[in-house]
C-alpha cells in the first residue's frame, strides 16, 4: 500500500461501562458514604493503599443512587463505608465496625470482612445495576 494514510494505525475506542449502585438501608443521613470500586483483591475491601483504585465520596443524604462511570472491561469488586462522622475511614470499637458497610453482591458477613471473591462482578460493555443494602453491627 502506499499513499498519505498507509502507515496510520487503526486505533479502536476504549470501551467502557458503567457500574450504578443502588444503596438501602442506611441509618441516618448524616455524614458521608465511602464508595471503592478495585479490582485488586490485595485491597479489598479497605481500599485506602490501593493506588488504582476508583474513590468516590458522596453526601449520605444523597447516596440512594451512586453511578461509577467509565469503567475499563475488568473483574472488579465495591466497598462501601457509611462514614457518618465524615471523618473520612471506617471507625472501629473492640475490632467491630462502629459504623454501616456494604459490598457488591449482598455477601454473607462472618467474622471478619468478605472476600473479594464472594463481592466479585464483571464489568464487559454493558452498564451494570447494583443494589447494596448497608449493614450495622453496634
Amino acid at each position: 500500500m502506499s499513499g498519505a494514510g498507509a502507515n496510520q494505525a487503526i486505533i479502536a475506542p476504549v470501551v467502557t461501562a458503567s457500574v450504578d449502585i443502588s444503596v438501602s438501608n442506611l441509618r441516618s443521613k448524616k455524614g458521608d458514604v465511602l464508595v471503592c470500586l478495585s479490582n485488586n483483591p490485595k485491597y479489598f475491601p479497605d481500599c485506602t493503599k490501593d493506588k488504582t483504585a476508583r474513590k468516590i465520596k458522596v453526601a449520605a443524604s444523597s447516596a440512594g443512587n451512586v453511578q461509577i462511570a467509565n469503567v475499563k472491561p475488568g473483574t472488579y469488586a465495591v466497598a462501601l463505608i457509611h462514614d457518618e462522622n465524615a471523618n473520612g475511614k471506617m471507625d472501629m470499637r473492640l475490632f467491630l465496625p462502629r459504623e454501616g458497610f456494604g459490598f457488591s453482591r449482598n455477601p454473607k458477613i462472618g467474622m471478619g470482612p468478605p472476600k473479594f471473591k464472594s463481592a466479585q462482578f464483571t464489568v464487559e460493555s454493558s452498564n451494570l445495576n447494583y443494589a447494596v443494602k448497608m449493614k450495622y453491627i453496634l
